[in-house]
């Protein structure tokens, strides 16, 4: 069990370690995205471990979980849980050969080997006494069945991988963080995330940077007390600031569908109106953590494409475009998160 001053450092540092003193019943997992430059190599590779909730620990595990964000093509690796070890003050994360930190990532994997450099300095969201990250108050609520961290909006990618034994340039390319850690995913949730947003032509030259803008955007079923709500958590990071649509900050939806090929999105809050179109494509099988077993049961493209508009309080446009090498993941019981 952790102390109470590990829970308080772990939210003051959502990038860090979780599971220092936890031994049963818990995961965690990074999410590295890595797009070169050309955006014809886009993949995410997942360090973590994940330790059930029996007393044998037969299926605590450490792994490296790798999309190929083009083809959907996914792997799995696991390790023995010592093979894992992971700072709890500092995003810094071995797994077996591979290690993870804020200033590059060194993969030895079959998929993926050599080192990316990190250029220029992660982008976190803002940790804040009133406001530990991305979860608001919710991060310091220690029954919370899911934690949500964003180590960096983006950063640039300098170096070289192998890629199934050709190699391939990533200079100038650009990178994604995020992380979750906890007891289990949601039982139902839709999450999207996209660091390369090219704006409409008629607004480009209003803006600085169009590669820096950043939109993380996700709805799940939150346990809570005997229930559950809808909670929902809205980042778009633009000129120069972080605009928030968040169930905590009283954020309302306008509109939230789901079907067969599409995802459509409306929130409305302090910040103005966002609007969110995702078409849904087929992606790779990545495992996510049960309170059971890691199983292999959420699809996940890297090739989604996010229509979005971002509108002022008083109407006026200020962001409209298309986010493309988008991540979308829509799993589970979306008919009871519709409901909620």
């Amino acid at each position: 069990m952790r102390s109470p001053v590990a829970f308080v450092r772990g939210a003051r540092h959502p990038e860090a370690f979780h599971g220092r003193g936890v031994r049963r019943g818990f995961f965690e997992g990074w999410y590295v995205k890595l797009v070169s430059a050309d955006r014809a190599q886009r993949w995410a590779v997942i360090p973590g471990v994940f330790r059930g909730v029996g007393e044998s620990g037969e299926t605590d595990e450490a792994f490296v979980q790798v999309l190929d964000g083009l083809t959907g093509r996914s792997w799995y690796h696991r390790f023995a849980p010592g093979e894992f070890h992971a700072s709890d003050r500092e995003f810094d994360v071995t797994v077996g050969g591979n290690r993870f930190t804020a200033q590059g990532v060194t993969l030895d994997l079959p998929q993926l080997r050599g080192r990316i450099e990190y250029t220029t300095p992660l982008v976190p969201w803002p940790v804040t006494l009133r406001e530990p990250g991305i979860m608001g108050w919710y991060g310091l609520v220690p029954f919370m069945e899911c934690f949500h961290g964003i180590v960096s909006f983006g950063h640039a990618l300098a170096g070289e991988l192998d890629v199934e034994g050709t190699p391939r340039s990533f200079h100038g390319g650009r990178g994604y963080i995020e992380k979750d850690w906890g007891k289990a995913f949601p039982a139902g949730y839709v999450w999207m995330a996209s660091n390369h947003i090219d704006r409409s032509t008629e607004l480009r030259e209003q803006v600085d940077a169009a590669e820096e803008a950043s939109l993380i955007a996700s709805v799940a079923i939150i346990p809570w007390l005997r229930g559950s709500f809808r909670g929902s958590i809205v980042g778009f990071r633009h000129s120069g600031r972080l605009h928030k649509w968040t169930t905590y900050n009283r954020s309302t939806e306008r509109l939230l569908t789901i079907d067969d090929d599409r995802v459509r999105w409306q929130v409305d809050g302090p910040d103005g109106v966002l609007e969110l179109d995702a078409e849904r494509v087929r992606g790779g099988l990545l495992h996510a953590p049960l309170r059971t077993a890691m199983h292999q049961r959420v699809e996940e493209t890297l090739d989604a494409r996010i229509r979005l508009r971002h509108l002022a309080p008083d109407g006026t446009v200020l962001i409209e475009g298309v986010a493309e090498c988008a991540g979308l993941e829509v799993y589970g019981d979306t008919e009871r998160l519709l409901a909620l």
